[in-house]
C-alpha cells in the first residue's frame, strides 16, 4: 500500500454521494485515503457535512466558511452562522472563500468583504484559510497580502495558475492544492509544477467535481486521489511513495491534526 494520503478538499456530503457514500469513503480508505477534509459550501450544507462526520468521525474534518459563489444579499446572515459554527471549537479550517469571477460578478464586492472577514476569522481561531480561486487568481493574491505578516497560512485549492502566481503564493506561506486538473493534457499545470518546490504541495480531489485522467468525464471521489499523485511523480520524477509521504505531511502541518 505505501504511505497514506490526504484528500485536503472534497464535498462528499452532496448530493451527488447520497446514493453510495459509505462505498464511496471505503474506497478511499480501502485506496490508503488516511483523512478527509471537507470545506462548506454555505449553511445549507452543515447538516449534511456533521451527518457524514458523525458516519465517519476518525477520518472526516469539516471545515466551515462561505464559497464565493453563495455570497449573495444575505451573505452577512451566512456569516454569522460560519461564526456561530466556529465557537463550537470543531472545525479544521476556514473555507472554502475566495473569489470567482466565471459565473456571476453580480456580487464581487461582497465576496471581497465576505474573503475579508474569513481571512480574519482563520487568523482569529489559527485555523488554515482555503481559497477558490476560479478567473481570480491574482485578484485574491492581492487581497491576502494584505495579511502579510501576520501568519494567515492555507491552500490555494485547486491551482491552476502561472510560475509567477504560484512564487507569490510560496512568498505569501500558503501552499497549493493539485488535483485533477495536473492530469489535462493541455493545462500547462504540469510544466508549471515542475518547478515548484514539493514543500508547497499538497494533494486534494474537490470530489466530485474535476475527475482526473482516466476518470474525466465521471463523478470524481477520494479514492482517485491516486491518479494525482501518479501524475505528480511523473511531473517531478519521484517515487509515488514519496509524493504521497511528502504531500502527507505538508497536510498535517497545514492543517495540525486538528479533529
Amino acid at each position: 500500500m505505501g504511505f497514506s494520503m490526504i484528500d485536503t478538499h472534497c464535498h462528499l456530503y452532496v448530493k451527488a454521494f447520497d446514493i453510495d457514500s459509505e462505498a464511496v469513503m471505503q474506497r478511499a480508505i480501502q485506496a490508503g485515503i488516511s483523512k478527509f477534509y471537507m470545506p462548506a459550501i454555505d449553511s445549507s450544507c452543515t447538516e449534511r457535512m456533521e451527518r457524514l462526520k458523525a458516519k465517519f468521525p476518525r477520518v472526516c474534518f469539516l471545515m466551515a466558511g462561505l464559497h464565493p459563489c453563495s455570497v449573495k444579499e444575505d451573505f452577512e446572515i451566512e456569516l454569522a452562522h460560519v461564526k456561530d459554527l466556529l465557537s463550537k471549537n470543531i472545525y479544521s479550517g476556514i473555507g472554502e472563500t475566495g473569489l470567482d469571477l466565471y459565473w456571476d460578478k453580480t456580487f464581487v464586492k461582497e465576496q471581497i468583504v465576505a474573503l475579508e472577514i474569513q481571512a480574519e476569522l482563520a487568523l482569529q481561531y489559527k485555523l488554515p484559510l482555503i481559497l477558490h480561486t476560479r478567473n481570480a487568481t491574482q485578484e485574491t493574491i492581492d487581497i491576502i497580502k494584505n495579511f502579510k505578516g501576520r501568519g494567515l497560512t492555507g491552500i490555494f485549492h485547486c491551482f491552476g495558475g502561472t510560475m509567477e502566481e504560484a512564487s507569490q503564493i510560496m512568498g505569501l506561506g500558503f501552499s497549493m492544492g493539485i488535483g485533477g486538473v495536473v492530469t489535462y493534457k493541455n493545462s500547462g499545470l504540469a510544466e508549471v509544477l515542475a518547478t515548484v518546490p514539493m514543500e508547497h504541495l499538497v494533494l486534494e480531489t474537490d470530489a466530485p467535481y474535476l475527475s482526473p485522467v482516466p476518470m474525466r468525464g465521471k463523478r470524481n471521489e477520494s479514492s482517485y486521489l491516486i491518479y494525482i499523485a501518479q501524475k505528480l511523480s511523473e511531473v517531478k520524477n519521484l517515487p509515488v511513495d514519496e509524493i504521497r509521504r511528502i504531500t502527507t505531511e505538508n497536510a498535517e502541518k497545514i492543517f495540525c491534526l486538528r479533529a
